[in-house]
């Protein structure tokens, strides 16, 4: 059984992404508002991603002093308020700021929704639990962008406030519906023995999951969103209007996929899941570069978002296994969210010097080959299990 606590957070997330869906299809926008050229345009959206790479260590600091439930609640402030300021920016470089500013408050609720997630969610579900918080996201992210677009003719401030005010509901949803009770002590201080994250990167499972959450982060956080709607404007027998389809086919195909996959994470186990995920997300990217049609287009779309699907719960569900449920793992909950940013950025910037140089078969290519990587940790940890097992 689901406990309580974890849909109060389902609730948060569902709510958050749906006002991030809001913003998501305007914010280059509203930057070339200010009348700046397209690289400053799109660095609106890398200094977020930045912030959150940069801020993670000290995230990792505040959760494992006050408590995943006070962190989530300061980090769901701070993007509430940066959100607002962005709102009423006067410039170029105040959005700049204030959007940097909100991604402080990003890691610092992602990572204590994780923390919490560890916490809270029962051994025997941790994949379906997962699965179901990963699931609230993704169909934020699904309707916000659709609502958004109806929304610009608004004006951009608009869709900024609305952002504001969804980030606030879910604070005020956190605030009275998750009890101190169950999720800490009221003491300042968390008083949970403290996994250092020296003691965390002495462990296998660990480490093979830092290589994954960076390649993960490099196909599905950068390269997606960055790379998809270009190359379909490249190509003409798929064309600029298909970007938007891909990505929500993507979307579709890892919501479908968690439904399953949440269970059978905690049926099979959380190695084979995610090793299959790897290998199909792996193939279906490497492949997705080389699409000329529509149909196969879409088609790759889906199969990728599908692995995906295989991924987060599959993570989360050995971080949790990793971490335990009456350790503090902020440290090794921040570093791990950390190597996702980091492959989100240096997979975009990489991906994006390839596709210039060489075109956007090479560019996914390279991608897939970073995801199919990544099985190899697992691989040999499955058959050091085994030997030990014999």
């Amino acid at each position: 059984m689901v406990p309580r606590e974890i849909w109060v957070l389902v609730a948060a997330a569902l709510i958050i992404a749906l006002g991030f869906g809001l913003i998501a299809p305007i914010l280059p926008q509203y930057a070339a508002s200010f009348d700046v050229g397209l690289a400053a345009a799109s660095a609106i959206v890398t200094v977020f991603a930045f912030t959150r790479m940069a801020f993670a260590p000290a995230a990792g600091g505040i959760i494992a002093r006050f408590g995943e439930r006070r962190a989530y609640l300061a980090g769901l402030l701070i993007v509430a308020i940066s959100s607002l300021m962005c709102a009423l920016a006067g410039s170029y470089t105040e959005l700049m700021i204030w959007r940097a500013l909100g991604g402080t408050g990003s890691v610092l609720f992602t990572v204590s929704a994780m923390g919490l997630i560890v916490r809270l969610a029962p051994p025997e579900a941790r994949g379906r639990v997962s699965a179901l918080y990963g699931s609230a996201f993704l169909l934020g992210n699904i309707i916000g962008p659709v609502l958004g677009t109806f929304l610009a003719v608004l004006g951009y401030q608009v869709a900024f406030a609305i952002y504001a005010a969804s980030v606030f509901a879910a604070f005020l949803v956190v605030l009275v519906f998750l009890r101190t009770d169950v999720v800490g002590p009221s003491a300042v201080a968390d008083a949970r023995p403290t996994m250092t994250l020296r003691e965390a990167l002495g462990l296998p499972d660990y480490r093979a999951l830092l290589i994954s959450g960076f390649a993960n982060g490099w196909a599905t956080f950068g390269v997606r969103i960055a790379l998809v709607p270009l190359m379909a404007a490249h190509v003409p027998t798929i064309g600029a209007p298909m970007a938007g389809v891909a990505l929500t086919v993507m979307a579709l195909g890892n919501v479908a996929g968690q439904q399953v996959t949440g269970r059978l994470v905690d049926a099979r186990g959380r190695r084979p899941v995610l090793m299959v995920g790897l290998l199909t997300a792996g193939l279906a990217t490497a492949g997705f570069g080389w699409s000329t049609t529509i149909p196969v287009f879409l088609g790759l779309s889906a199969l990728a978002g599908f692995g995906s699907s295989m991924i987060q719960p599959a993570s989360q569900a050995l971080l949790a296994d990793v971490i335990g449920r009456d350790r503090n793992g902020g440290q090794a909950l921040s570093t791990f969210s950390m190597a996702a940013d980091t492959g989100a950025i240096v997979g975009t910037l990489v991906a994006g010097f390839i596709a210039d140089a060489f075109g956007f078969g090479w560019a996914f290519t390279l991608t897939g080959v970073a995801l199919l990587i990544a099985l190899v940790p697992w691989l040999r940890r499955t058959r050091s299990l085994a030997s030990a097992a014999a």
